[in-house]
Formats: structure tokens, C-alpha cells, sequence
């Protein structure tokens, strides 16, 4: 079996091509599979115990993603990740959360602020030992929360499909560089919040979202390969 390949149990009981889409995706997104991997139907397939249509079936949704790409003659690859694209994403992140942390700022009862309070705890706790995946899960989950307490769960799951590509860069990021400086502005956002002080929370949501601009020249020098547009062999 391929290096790329791993073993992933799938619930044959339910469809298995979004299975194989959703398991793929995180993967790229992760950078478990790396932008640049040659990918291959009749491995995935193999390796799953599955037809070659529910594989094909999911390339083609990352396809749609522009996750993966096909080369005439060549075969399918993980694309590269799109700066512009990054930057659109971040873009449209802060000024869309901005507002959301400012309306949960004005409206966050005693239960919300104990839930965010008890976020930035695990946070805390797993940014020493775990892996940063795990922290990256975390993350998601205190901005998914955000949203959720705003009433704009719509929003977040609307917000999903944009920032694809920066999310892939964010995983890189958080391998490269410390995780302490992102809890310590989560938190800064909660005692804004904690405080009903909507200005400030909007500022340090700003701030946060911000950290990627400072953090994305130090990656695409270290990881020219990963990038369309940068570096050789491309």
C-alpha cells in the first residue's frame, strides 16, 4: 500500500462516496497528503475494499474544491495552495466574524462565557503535548461556538466552503510556529466578551485573524513547493 494510502474504516451500511470525499478532504486539508501528491484511484479503492466509481465520485468533489486536479497523461494530484485565495478568505473572515464576536460581546449570557471560558481551557492544555491537529480541531470548535451564540450557525457552515485553502495553510502554521500566541488572543477575546465590551472583541477578533498575513511569507519561504506560483516545479 502507498505511504499515501491509509486504512480508514468506512460504514459500508451508509453511502461510501461522501465517506471517502469527507475522509479525503480533511486529509488534504491537514496536509496528511501533501499539495503536489499524485493520487490514485485504484489505490484508494484497494485500500478502502471499495469500486473505483465511489473513489472517482469523491476526486471529483475535491475536484470542484480545487483540492485535487487532473493532468492529462499524468494522473490526479493535490493542487497546490492559491496565496490569493488564502487572502480572500481571510478577508471575508474578519469581516464576517468581526461582527459576530461583537453581537455575542452585547448579548453572551452566563452559561455562553462559561462554555468559552471552559474552550480556552482545553486549549490551554493541549497546546504543549498534543498534536496540532488537536488544537486545530479546538479552534474550529471556539469559532464554531461564536457563531453558534451570535444565532448564525448558518453563517459558519456558510463560511465552511470558503476557507478551504486557508485552512489548509492554517494546519501548516500551526506545526511551524507556537500555538500559545493564538490561545493567549482567544482569551482576549473572551475576556472581552465576559466584559460586554463589543469594541474590543471586534479588535481582538481583527488582531487574531490577522495572524496569518505576519505568518504566510515565513511558510511559503520554508515550503516554496506547497504554493502554485512559487519556487521550482511548479
Amino acid at each position: 500500500m502507498s505511504a499515501n494510502v491509509q486504512k480508514h474504516e468506512l460504514e459500508l451500511s451508509a453511502a461510501v462516496g461522501p465517506q471517502l470525499y469527507r475522509l479525503l478532504r480533511d486529509r488534504i486539508i491537514r496536509g496528511e497528503l501533501p499539495p503536489g501528491t499524485r493520487v490514485s484511484e485504484t489505490e484508494f479503492a484497494v485500500a478502502y475494499q471499495v469500486s473505483r466509481q465511489p473513489v472517482r465520485e469523491a476526486f471529483i468533489k475535491l475536484a470542484e474544491e480545487n483540492l485535487v486536479m487532473v493532468r492529462p497523461q499524468r494522473g490526479t494530484f493535490v493542487t497546490r495552495i492559491s496565496v490569493p485565495a488564502v487572502m480572500t478568505a481571510r478577508f471575508i473572515r474578519e469581516a464576517v466574524e468581526a461582527d459576530i464576536v461583537r453581537r455575542v460581546a452585547e448579548i453572551a449570557d452566563t452559561a455562553a462565557i462559561a462554555a468559552l471560558e471552559g474552550q480556552i481551557a482545553q486549549q490551554r492544555a493541549v497546546t504543549e503535548n498534543a498534536e496540532p491537529s488537536v488544537f486545530m480541531r479546538l479552534d474550529e470548535e471556539f469559532h464554531r461556538m461564536l457563531a453558534q451564540f451570535a444565532g448564525e450557525d448558518a453563517v459558519w457552515d456558510y463560511l465552511e466552503g470558503l476557507k478551504t485553502q486557508m485552512n489548509r495553510v492554517r494546519h501548516i502554521s500551526a506545526r511551524q510556529f507556537a500555538l500559545d500566541k493564538l490561545v493567549a488572543q482567544h482569551a482576549a477575546i473572551v475576556d472581552a466578551i465576559r466584559n460586554g465590551d463589543a469594541a474590543k472583541a471586534e479588535g481582538g477578533m481583527r488582531l487574531h485573524l490577522r495572524e496569518i498575513i505576519h505568518d504566510l511569507p515565513d511558510i511559503v519561504r520554508t515550503r516554496p513547493d506547497y504554493f502554485e506560483d512559487v519556487g521550482e516545479g511548479n
